[in-house]
């Protein structure tokens, strides 16, 4: 299992309308093959900046499934013009599980 994990630093003043498109495109990424769950989780010292964190069964479901995919497309066009700067996503893998 990987661990995408994206910090997303959204435009001022453009937090509450990207909210409303990321559930729109939470719709899309659900859909995709090799997902297993996301969530966007609003940071409490910084109004406009967010994580998205999403597990996918492999890192090829993400980098080359779902970035290679008409729906990745539709999610660009909901979400990527509300990032300044564009976000780095990084994959993670657990070395030690939680209990």
């Amino acid at each position: 299992m990987i661990l995408e994990v994206a910090m997303l630093q959204v435009k001022p003043g453009l937090s509450e309308s990207f909210e409303e498109s990321f559930r729109e495109a939470s719709k899309i990424i659900s859909n995709m093959r090799g997902y297993v769950h996301h969530e966007l989780q609003k940071c409490l010292e910084e109004e406009n900046k967010y994580v998205l964190l999403v597990r996918w069964e492999t890192l090829e479901d993400h980098t080359i499934g779902f970035r290679g995919s008409e729906e990745y497309q539709a999610w660009k066009a909901l979400l990527h013009h509300y990032y300044d700067p564009f976000p780095v996503v990084e994959h993670f893998v657990t070395v030690i599980p939680g209990t």
